[in-house]
């Protein structure tokens, strides 16, 4: 898939628009889904797709601009997560350690 990817940058920017705009995705989900970097995606939809497809553009940045604020709201609530198995691993631990003293007694 990626040979074709690289052979028409037009067609490839329109695919890329209209996959961000359908699917509400960042320019890292696209990346990872057509196996291709961020910054040929980027250059792509908001670059080279102005000048294919402007409507398409539009919709994009709209997208793209959605995505950009609520960056770090997405930033958060991975921390949030993180944070979270970290203490039920703890959590996890102390209550296995606990178990064993009991069996131990």
């Amino acid at each position: 898939m990626n040979e074709k990817l690289f052979s028409d940058f037009h067609e490839r920017a329109v695919m890329f628009g209209e996959y961000i705009v359908e699917n509400k995705s960042t320019v890292r989900a696209v990346a990872k889904q057509f196996g291709i970097s961020k910054s040929t995606v980027h250059k792509d939809v908001s670059e080279r797709l102005e000048k294919i497809q402007p409507a398409l553009y539009m919709a994009v940045k709209e997208v793209l601009e959605m995505n950009k604020k609520e960056r770090h709201i997405r930033g958060g609530m991975a921390t949030k997560l993180k944070y979270e198995q970290i203490a039920l691993k703890k959590k996890k631990c102390f209550l296995a350690k606990r178990s064993d003293k009991k069996q131990k007694s």
